[in-house]
């Protein structure tokens, strides 16, 4: 069960290694692009597709003929990545369970977007889970987990990639485990845990009254996408880069006052010191470096918003 991208390499390494993937559950098609005008699958449903695999697309999962469409699979295990909260009447059906792939280590980034805020609020690691599914959400017991270092410099698609990769050889592992009985779970710690919410496009403005490290985790841990936003000029200003000033702070410059030559360099102020805007998209313009940008706009604002 699984639908994006991040999961496409746990059900292809599945396949490769010879497991009889007896069905694979993943969104609906829908329509998108260019006027609406063309039909979307899935990444998984597309790599199902062609494997000639069976694929289930249910609108609704409690709906009675889905879930008995499910049972006639008969399958001793269900593996999710990357998928929507499951019914009981589904996770709790194949023999030895059904089995999740988290993007963090939990009980750490709970939720639905754990990549983008492990970045965002500069954790220096993270890595992938299985857990054993059960009621509340991203709370069951643990399988395996393993660690990848985030540095200073990586973006959430530079830890998405890693993880994809990474997340496949545990679902292999996890699966090999149940198969061989060789199973030994462990309770999440609560006193650990922390969340990590659904991204909305509110989430992504920048506070400029944070300091100059927790705005430049927060645009790496938003790009590539959705992508961190501020206001300058009455525009909405994308930007994917930033870096670190170490020029002393002017107590005169509030938070968000905007510094630029209109030539070579745009900065602005933190709450203890100076972020370099390096690349962005201006509205109504594409992405650029702000050299690029100033070669043919002239900032007007002394602030931002």
């Amino acid at each position: 069960m699984g639908t994006p991208e991040f999961a496409v390499p746990a059900l292809q390494t599945l396949v490769e290694n010879g497991y009889n993937v007896v069905g694979v559950i993943t969104a609906t098609d829908k329509m998108g692009g260019r006027g609406g005008k063309k039909l979307i699958e899935s990444d998984v449903k597309k790599y199902a597709v062609a494997q000639g695999l069976n694929i289930l697309q249910p609108k609704n999962l409690k709906n009675p003929e889905f879930v008995e469409e499910v049972r006639e699979l008969k399958a001793d295990l269900q593996i999710v990545v990357a998928f929507r909260m499951l019914p009981e009447v589904i996770w709790n059906m194949p023999e030895h369970g059904t089995y999740n792939l988290h993007g963090s280590l939990l009980p750490r980034f709970r939720g639905a977007a754990p990549i983008h805020w492990a970045v965002m609020k500069g954790a220096e690691e993270t890595g992938v889970t299985s857990f054993k599914l059960k009621h509340e959400i991203d709370t069951g017991d643990l399988l395996f987990q393993e660690k990848t270092r985030i540095t200073k410099e990586d973006t959430t698609g530079d830890v998405y990639e890693r993880l994809m990769h990474m997340g496949a050889e545990v679902v292999l592992k996890t699966v090999k485990a149940v198969e061989s009985g060789n199973v030994t779970l462990m309770a999440q710690d609560n006193s650990q845990v922390s969340k990590a919410p659904k991204i909305y496009h509110e989430t992504c403005e920048i506070d400029f009254t944070k300091t100059a490290i927790e705005v430049y985790n927060h645009i790496r841990g938003l790009n590539p996408f959705p992508t961190a936003w501020t206001t300058i000029d009455g525009l909405e200003c994308k930007i994917l880069k930033s870096g670190m000033s170490d020029e002393e702070l002017d107590s005169s410059h509030m938070p968000g006052t905007i510094l630029t030559d209109n030539k070579r360099y745009l900065k602005i102020a933190c709450s203890d010191g100076y972020l370099a805007i390096l690349d962005l998209k201006m509205q109504g313009k594409k992405k650029m470096d702000i050299k690029s940008l100033l070669n043919g706009y002239t900032v007007q604002g002394k602030k931002v918003g």
